[in-house]
């Protein structure tokens, strides 16, 4: 079951590598096991420790790369902020998922994983939106850094895909 949840994620990261956004947080949930306990109905599952470790240091690689200035800092706050929202958003619907795999018929199967694409998709849209909030206050020479990360990110992406396929 677990390895079938990490497979439908994959291809959900695949989507967001073509759009050449930054996967980690997403990559990191298809690493991690999923809990052992399921928390209360109210209360979405924190992150594991390496998860959240793993979003951190892409947030703090992210940050380093760009070049960050104190005056972009408030914007910069907010994408990574968005950027735990959806890892969040994405685990918590993983974990879901999880909860009631096994009983699933195939129907129910398929609207499961609809759900998870639709929380990618949403995801996706609340992070390019805050990205270009950020963007559009970068000076040149940091946007020519930013659109070689992105393209580097999917290039890599498209190679780890070349090899396994």
């Amino acid at each position: 079951m677990k390895n079938l949840l990490r497979s439908h994620l994959r291809l959900l990261l695949a989507a967001t590598a073509i759009a050449g956004l930054p996967v980690a947080a997403f990559a990191a949930a298809t690493a991690a096991p999923l809990p052992q306990s399921a928390p209360a109905a109210t209360e979405a599952p924190p992150l594991s420790k390496g998860m959240e470790a793993k979003l951190d240091q892409h947030i703090d690689s992210l940050h380093e790369q760009l070049a960050i200035t104190p005056a972009e800092q408030t914007q910069w706050d907010g994408f990574a902020q968005v950027m735990r929202d959806n890892a969040a958003a994405m685990h918590a619907a993983v974990d879901e998922r999880a909860k009631s795999f096994a009983s699933m018929n195939a129907a129910d199967n398929m609207k499961s994983y609809a759900e998870l694409a639709r929380v990618h998709a949403d995801n996706m849209q609340k992070l390019a939106q805050s990205f270009q909030t950020l963007y559009s206050d970068l000076s040149a020479d940091q946007k020519k850094i930013a659109d070689g990360v992105f393209r580097h990110d999917e290039a890599k992406h498209r190679a780890m895909h070349k090899q396994a396929g």
